[in-house]
C-alpha cells in the first residue's frame, strides 16, 4: 500500500502484445491487466482506508486485493443479504463507474463510529441516516483514492457524490434496479476489512470489464512516457562549455599585456618624485574597494517612554463562562426545551473571565439590580490591568 509498483509489475504492464502476457478478447483482461489492476485497487484502498481510520477513529487494515471475474448469480451465493450497494461514477478522467459492496451490519457499525458512540448500536433497522452517512463516508474515502489514482494515470480523476442503496440479492431481481454491466460477465476485486474488533468481513468492488481495461491502458501509457523520459535524460550529451567570443579573448590578452598604473593618494595628489600618470581610454583601470572610517562606537540612542495612554481607549471583549461540555451529535439532535446541560463546573466553584478569548480572572455571579454581575476574586494574569474587573 506504499503505492510504489515493483519491478516485475512494471515488466509485466510494458508486454506488448503477443509476449507471455498475451493479448485478450473484450471480454476478458491479459495477465498483465489483471496484475495492474489489482496494484491500482492495492494502492487506491489503502488511501480510503487512512480515510476511512479518521472518520472512525479505529485501526482500520485491508488485506491485499484478490482479482476475478464473477457474474450476478456469483454475487448472490457467495454474498450475506441483504447488502450496501455504493455506486462511484467518474466525472473527471475516467469514463465509467464501479460499485462497492458492504454488509448491512457493517454499514451500521460504521455509521454508529461516524456519529460518536461506540460501535454496538446496531439494533435500529438500516434506513436513510445510515445510507447518507456511509454514502458521505465513501465520497471522501473515494475521492482520496481518486487523487492516488491520479497519480498513477498522471490526470485530474474525480469522481461524483456516491449513491447508496440497500440491495436484498434475490434470485430474481430486476434487473432495471441495477447497473448494466451486472448482467454479464465482469471484474471482481475482494478486500478482507477489519476495523478494530467490530468488523472482521469481505468487501468487494465491481469493474465493468471494459472500465478495468481503460484505466490499466492508461498506467501502461503513463508508464511509457516515464520510460521514453528516463531514456531521454540518459542519451542526453552533457552540455559543452560556451566558448569566449573573439573580442573578449582579444580584451583579456590587452589586460594581461598592459602594465599597471601607479597608485595615485586620495585627492588625486602625485606622490613625492612621481608624476601623476592617468590610464589612457580603453585600457584597464586598477579598481580597488574603497576605504571608510570606522564609526565611533557610542552609547545607543536613547527613547521616549511608552505612553500607555494611546491604547486605553481600545475595546476589548469580555466573557464570562459558566462551564462548558461536549455532546455528540446524537445528543444535540435529541435537544429540546426542558432538556438539562450538565456542564464540566461544580455548583459554587469560581466561573472563568476571558478578556478577547484569553482567561485571565476567576470570580462568582452576583446581581446588580436586574442585571447579572461578576465580583472578581482572583487574577490570574498579573500582566493584565486591574482595573478589567468584569
Amino acid at each position: 500500500m506504499d503505492g510504489v509498483l515493483s519491478q516485475e509489475e512494471i515488466n509485466a504492464l510494458l508486454n506488448e502484445p503477443g509476449e507471455s502476457a498475451g493479448a485478450a478478447g473484450d471480454n476478458e483482461l491479459s495477465t498483465s491487466e489483471i496484475d495492474a489492476i489489482g496494484e491500482i485497487a492495492n494502492i487506491s484502498m489503502g488511501t480510503a482506508a487512512t480515510t476511512l481510520f479518521s472518520l472512525v477513529n479505529r485501526k482500520v487494515e485491508i488485506s491485499t486485493p484478490v482479482v476475478s471475474y464473477a457474474t450476478w448469480d456469483d454475487i448472490v451465493d457467495q454474498y450475506e443479504r441483504p447488502c450496501v450497494f455504493i455506486r462511484i461514477a467518474y466525472t473527471i478522467g475516467l469514463d465509467g463507474s464501479n460499485i462497492l459492496v458492504l454488509r448491512d451490519s457493517d454499514v451500521k457499525i460504521i455509521t454508529d463510529l461516524m456519529m460518536g458512540g461506540d460501535g454496538t448500536n446496531t439494533d435500529d433497522e438500516l434506513g436513510e441516516l445510515h445510507l447518507s452517512a456511509i454514502s458521505e463516508a465513501m465520497n471522501q474515502m473515494m475521492g482520496s483514492a481518486a487523487t492516488s489514482m491520479s497519480s498513477m494515470l498522471d490526470k485530474k480523476i474525480d469522481i461524483s457524490p456516491p449513491r447508496a442503496s440497500l440491495v436484498d440479492l434475490a434470485d430474481s431481481v430486476d434487473e432495471s434496479m441495477i447497473d448494466e454491466f451486472l448482467t454479464g460477465t465482469f471484474v471482481k476485486i475482494a478486500f478482507r476489512m477489519e476495523i478494530g474488533d467490530l468488523i472482521d468481513s469481505e468487501i468487494m468492488q465491481l469493474y465493468p470489464i471494459s472500465f478495468a481495461r481503460s484505466m490499466c491502458e492508461g498506467v501502461k501509457s503513463n508508464m511509457e512516457k516515464d520510460s521514453d523520459s528516463i531514456k531521454e535524460d540518459v542519451a542526453a550529451p552533457p552540455p559543452a562549455a560556451a566558448q569566449p567570443a573573439p573580442q573578449q579573448t582579444q580584451q583579456a590578452q590587452v589586460s594581461q599585456a598592459a602594465p599597471a598604473p601607479a597608485p595615485v593618494p586620495m585627492g588625486g595628489q602625485p606622490m613625492m618624485g612621481q608624476p601623476m600618470m592617468t590610464a589612457p581610454m580603453g585600457q584597464p583601470v586598477n579598481v580597488q574597494p574603497a576605504q571608510f572610517t570606522a564609526f565611533a562606537g557610542g552609547a545607543a540612542g536613547s527613547y521616549a517612554p511608552e505612553n500607555i495612554d494611546l491604547i486605553m481607549d481600545v475595546p476589548l471583549n469580555v466573557t464570562v463562562e459558566l462551564g462548558r461540555t461536549q455532546k455528540s451529535i446524537s445528543d444535540i439532535l435529541d435537544l429540546g426545551p426542558g432538556k438539562i446541560i450538565e456542564l464540566n463546573k461544580i455548583a459554587g466553584e469560581p466561573i472563568d473571565v476571558l478578556v478577547n478569548g484569553k482567561f485571565v480572572a476567576k470570580g462568582e455571579v452576583v446581581v446588580i439590580e436586574e442585571s447579572f454581575g461578576v465580583r472578581i476574586t482572583e487574577i490570574v494574569n498579573s500582566a493584565m490591568p486591574s482595573g478589567v474587573n468584569g
